[in-house]
């Protein structure tokens, strides 16, 4: 239903190093380019991520309450998806586990404080 989710930069640079090197993890590569704009995704029709400066010109924040989740093909991905993102700088916001029925997680943040989880379900 979702079909992708934009996350706010201060530094596009470096965020999009940060997530080309995340999001490999998963299959992912730049599928658009446009400006400070870049959408990641493994097709066209399975974009996932995006992330850009903001359009008014105001500098990027956090939005309190709002997460993306990752979603890794098994739970080895999902200690790789949480284990780079610190490697890469990312801030730990709850170490990789169970956290519920058939619900494997690991949260983080990215360089610009935007919470994001890796998840697998099974």
């Amino acid at each position: 239903m979702v079909g992708y989710a934009t996350l706010g930069t201060n530094d596009p640079e470096r965020g999009q190093a940060f997530y080309d090197a995340l999001l490999e993890l998963l299959g992912a590569k730049r599928l658009m380019e446009i400006e400070s704009f870049v959408l990641w995704g493994t097709s066209l029709d399975q974009a996932g991520l995006a992330l850009t400066k903001p359009y008014d010109g105001n500098p990027a924040s956090v939005g309190n309450g709002v997460m993306v989740g990752l979603q890794a093909p098994s739970k080895e991905v999902v200690d790789a998806l949480h284990a780079r993102a610190l490697e890469l700088g990312g801030q730990d916001e709850g170490a990789p586990g169970p956290r519920g029925d058939g619900f494997y997680a690991g949260y983080f943040r990215d360089l610009d404080g935007n919470k994001l989880n890796a998840f697998f379900l099974g």
